[in-house]
């Protein structure tokens, strides 16, 4: 299993400029061969390989005096930038044949020196290092100071250094690690997930739904509009944008930081873990897409399912159109309709639910009867 670790970096001020060089020549490479296959088959021209690509924008490209300045930066920076390239034209015709399942993915675009995210990709050919004294060693840039905040449990096999919309560096490791199962637990637990209520388990437990985005409204509505005062393209306008983008990266780390601590305590606490499968783009076309947005079920729901399959936890997720809240755990009848207003609801078998924990019970029978059919197993009522 591949994870990504994320470590702050502080590089000085001419680490910084080196960075810098970096991104533009990884975007100039990106872009130089975005355009040449762009103008071959506007011109009717067989598709550049992969090969005769990087001949022309990387090898042949420094030897013109347009170019020269690529070999400034380490060659294997280039490369992966233009890997990057090739793997989106494969993502695109794999989306347009039909090969790639999910959403149809759009052809590459250009890359802009303006883009939120700059970002260049160092391959243990570019002999990148950790140093003695924890630095993280870089070619054609130095030793760039890290805030460790834990040990790496591998060799990495790459490390990618970002630069966010705050202006903030991250190195990011890329670690194959093995399986490392916990102990088994008694328990297991279906999750229903909400507005009202972030979460909700299939034991009546109820997770307080934390709205970050909300809670810094106000902080950012005053940052917006500062922003909005200043001239365009003036100094103090990048300084506004800047503290609007810091404003927003501390809602982001908020918002992460809870959904890795809750979904690390409900995996090491169950044997298995269901969920319902939201169809978040669609809700967040409604009404409700501020409040969608900000709650982050699906950055949640990653994080189950690949800590899951790391410590040996199972993890299932029902079907988007399950009636989980209209069906009665008890008797299994379906009630015809259920608006969103109705919160608690009478069963005519007698049986009284809560709405969110009902959804729950039912999350978490239609989750073991899913993984009884994926290992083979015969699903039977219950008694």
């Amino acid at each position: 299993m591949q994870l990504r670790y994320n470590f702050r970096l502080h590089p000085s001020a001419g680490q910084r400029q080196a960075l810098a060089r970096a991104f533009g020549c990884a975007r100039t490479v990106f872009n130089d061969g975005l355009r040449a296959r762009r103008e071959a088959h506007a011109g009717g021209l067989p598709y550049i390989s992969d090969a005769d690509l990087s001949k022309q924008v990387i090898t042949q490209a420094k030897k013109t005096p347009e170019r020269a300045w690529l070999g400034e930066v380490s060659a294997v920076v280039l490369q992966q930038a233009l890997a990057d390239l090739n793997t989106a034209y494969r993502n695109f015709f794999a989306s347009l044949s039909g090969e790639r399942k999910g959403p149809k993915a759009a052809p590459p675009r250009y890359r802009s020196r303006k883009d939120n995210r700059q970002a260049v990709r160092f391959t243990k050919n570019a002999r990148f290092t950790v140093t003695a004294g924890g630095k993280l060693r870089l070619p054609k840039i130095g030793d760039v100071p890290v805030r460790w905040s834990r040990d790496l449990p591998a060799e990495p096999s790459s490390v990618t250094v970002i630069k966010d919309a705050a202006g903030r560096y991250f190195a990011s490791f890329v670690v194959e690690t093995g399986a490392d199962p916990l102990p088994q637990a008694p328990d297991e637990v279906g999750i229903d997930l909400g507005l009202t209520h972030f979460a909700v388990l299939s034991d009546g437990r109820k997770i307080d739904n934390p709205r970050f985005l909300r809670r810094a409204g106000r902080r950012l509505k005053k940052a917006q509009q500062a922003l909005s005062r200043k001239a365009k393209g003036s100094a103090n306008r990048k300084k506004a944008a800047a503290r609007v983008a810091r404003a927003h990266v501390r809602v982001a780390d908020a918002r992460r930081d809870f959904a890795h601590k809750l979904s690390t305590r409900i995996i090491r606490d169950n044997q298995a873990v269901y969920v319902e499968d939201l169809c978040v783009k669609g809700l967040a076309r409604t009404r409700l897409a501020k409040s969608v947005h900000d709650a982050g079920w699906s950055q949640f729901v990653t994080m189950l399912e690949y800590k899951a399959g790391r410590y040996g936890r199972g993890f299932a997720k029902v079907g988007r159109f399950f009636p989980s809240s209209k069906s009665c755990s008890a008797c299994g009848a379906v009630a015809g309709t259920m608006p969103l207003n109705i919160r608690s609801w009478i069963c005519p078998c007698g049986a009284v639910h809560d709405r969110d924990v009902n959804a729950a019970i039912n999350i978490l029978a239609a989750g073991r009867a899913e993984r009884l059919n994926a290992c083979g197993g015969t699903v039977r009522p219950a008694a």
